[in-house]
């Protein structure tokens, strides 16, 4: 799990799976559901790579950590929130993020959700040494950002530049 801090103007709290989170201004109106068009574009990978090209929103789940527990109850002395990265056998790193707050209950009931837009979790990923992004890893459909993708969204390349 690496650190991830808050950055940007904060607005008005969304409530969604039981919790509120502050949301970034430009994320204002969203309720945390999944934009409609994905069921559409999972059935052509081409369409799938035209939304994340599109700047769609997508939620990165941030935890607590245990940094110390009280010894004699257990309890939290101190904790910090962090973003959560998977490591593969072989090594390779992805970042979590899921397409709404459904996919993101399957996978933590209690994980509080950043919405951010594609583009911004390519480059959250490559700036914490990530080989990709795991999109809704607990479904319903399961998807890796990685490789020349991973990198043009970073960057911000779309079919029109």
């Amino acid at each position: 799990m690496s650190e991830t801090p808050a950055t940007g103007p904060l607005s008005r709290a969304v409530q969604g799976g039981g919790r509120s989170i502050e949301t970034p201004e430009a994320f204002a109106g969203d309720d945390g559901g999944a934009d409609p068009r994905w069921e559409s574009a999972y059935a052509d990978p081409a369409d799938v790579e035209a939304l994340l090209r599109s700047g769609v929103r997508l939620l990165v789940p941030i935890v607590a950590v245990l940094d110390e527990a009280d010894a004699e109850t257990g309890a939290d002395k101190s904790s910090h929130m962090a973003s959560v990265t998977l490591v593969q056998a072989d090594g390779r790193r992805g970042l979590l993020a899921f397409t709404g707050l459904e996919s993101l209950a399957r996978w933590d009931p209690v994980a509080r959700p950043v919405p951010v837009t594609s583009r911004d979790v390519a480059a959250a990923a490559l700036g914490e040494g990530a080989d990709g992004v795991l999109v809704d890893i607990a479904g319903p459909v399961r998807f890796a950002i990685d490789g020349e993708l991973l990198r043009e969204l970073a960057r911000g390349i779309t079919p029109e530049t």
